[in-house]
């Protein structure tokens, strides 16, 4: 990293990464990506690591989506690369083992809306605005969909895409886009509280349940049910299930091992 457009700081056992743009509406560029890309890679490396949080700095906006004051840079290509940096960024999201909760004090959209589903868990603040307006400025959501088919219906989506219009955090949640709503006095409070559910609980379990729950995505019921069954077996044989069970009977709390 050559500058500080993403922030990235251990505190305890979750992993922070702040997106740092706030007088740019943490709006997306080429470092914001890299950052966000590199504190992935290194919660991953840190084996004391238990959830990431991914946010923007600042109380107005999560992240407005791409930088538009150089929108000849945001939506330039090199042809000659059959993949993009920010589609990049949402498959090594998809293929990581630690969960990340999305922390959105302020405006998410565009590509923000990409971030926010990419995380695992969500909690907003009750006066976030979302949207996705891209066919306002002549493109479409064409990589944020691939995720957000999986999570909203897809007559909304059909709506927010087409129409470009935005919508509450009331309606993001009912939609199934937010764990929670809360004032923006209790966003941190209740943060910690569901990074305080999370980092207590087995890193193993968790760590192969993610990977399980992503391979059996586009699977039939047949096929997913003869991968999980197998799945299930050799998480039995870790060493966690074993001090999990075992703890479980002496009535005391576990103490994993990771392994």
């Amino acid at each position: 990293m050559t500058d500080n457009s993403v922030l990235l700081e251990k505190r305890g056992q979750a992993f922070w990464i702040t997106i740092n743009r706030p007088d740019k509406r943490n709006a997306l560029n080429a470092g914001v990506i890299a950052g966000i890309a590199r504190g992935y890679r290194e919660a991953h490396d840190d084996k004391d690591v238990r959830v990431i949080v991914l946010t923007g700095a600042g109380d107005k906006a999560f992240c407005a989506g791409a930088d538009l004051q150089n929108s000849g840079a945001a939506f330039s290509m090199d042809f000659s690369r059959p993949n993009v940096d920010y589609a990049d960024l949402l498959r090594l999201s998809q293929n990581a083992t630690k969960p990340a909760i999305a922390r959105v004090g302020g405006v998410c959209m565009a590509g923000g809306m990409g971030l926010l589903c990419m995380t695992d868990m969500a909690i907003a603040t009750d006066g976030v605005i979302f949207g996705l307006p891209e066919v306002k400025v002549g493109v479409f959501p064409m990589q944020v969909l691939s995720l957000l088919q999986s999570i909203a219906p897809a007559r909304l989506i059909n709506e927010w895409a087409l129409t470009g219009e935005p919508f509450d955090a009331k309606a993001a949640q009912a939609a199934g886009l937010l764990n929670y709503v809360v004032p923006a006095a209790e966003l941190d409070a209740k943060v910690d509280w569901l990074i305080g559910r999370i980092v207590d609980k087995s890193p193993t379990a968790i760590r192969r349940g993610k990977y399980a729950m992503r391979a059996i995505a586009s699977m039939s019921f047949d096929e997913s049910i003869a991968y999980t069954e197998s799945q299930i077996a050799l998480l039995a044989m870790t060493e966690d299930a074993k001090e999990g069970l075992k703890a479980f009977g002496e009535k005391r709390k576990p103490t994993w091992t990771g392994r």
